[in-house]
């Protein structure tokens, strides 16, 4: 089976925007992959001029949450590290090893790498040169939240515009539709750090399982 790879451009977020940009693009992806009928839902998010697609599925948005939680919590011990959370999908069969007894083997034909660099703003360091000239602090630190803002929101329509130009072009890796009755492939969300080597081998072996992946950045 065909393995298709995606690496998502990397993104630059503050803590607090790390929710709101992951829920994005992991609905976003979840939507175009969705299956069978749906009740889409359109969502306006509160820090940027940007709208994306829900699949209206009550358990894959608990799941989402979950693991964006998790995503937190893990830039929260590691502050220093670039994070990243794999979404991969995958083909699930059974397979007869005896008689009497069988197994269930997962075919991963497409992976999905969504990377984040979080700000880390020391405690007691601005960030600014003590050869700056001197502002009001409250009229500096407003115009940098817009610019950076500005910045985040124009990276974040790229990431979009990269899976839909991913979903449109790639296609004959996908699997035949398993259930109508499923609103997604069968699919898992991984998070990792940029140190994590358990995290990287289990990638590796998942390919040699499905065959040599193709990229596109």
């Amino acid at each position: 089976m065909n393995c298709e790879v995606c690496q998502l451009k990397e993104v630059d977020v503050e803590h607090f925007e790390i929710r709101q940009v992951l829920r994005c693009i992991l609905h976003t992806i979840m939507f175009h992959r969705a299956l069978g009928l749906l009740r889409p839902k359109d969502v306006d998010l509160e820090l940027f001029d940007i709208t994306y697609t829900q699949c209206g599925d009550v358990e894959v948005e608990k799941k989402i949450e979950e693991k964006i939680t998790q995503f937190i919590d893990r830039v929260e011990k590691h502050p220093n590290r670039k994070n990243q959370i794999c979404l991969s999908f995958c083909e699930v069969k059974n397979k007869q090893t005896s008689w009497f007894a069988s197994k269930v083997e997962r075919f991963y034909w497409e992976y999905w790498y969504i990377n984040l660099n979080v700000a880390h703003h020391p405690k007691g360091h601005s960030g600014k040169s003590h050869l700056s000239k001197v502002v009001d602090p409250g009229e500096s630190a407003c115009e940098e939240t817009s610019a950076q803002r500005t910045v985040l929101e124009s990276s974040l329509r790229e990431v979009m515009f990269q899976i839909i130009k991913f979903v449109n072009e790639k296609k004959d890796h996908i699997p035949a539709i398993p259930n109508l009755e499923c609103v997604t492939f069968p699919y898992e969300i991984t998070i990792s750090s940029s140190s994590d080597s358990a995290f990287g081998m289990d990638v590796i072996r998942r390919m040699l399982q499905t065959g040599h992946p193709t990229m596109l950045s």
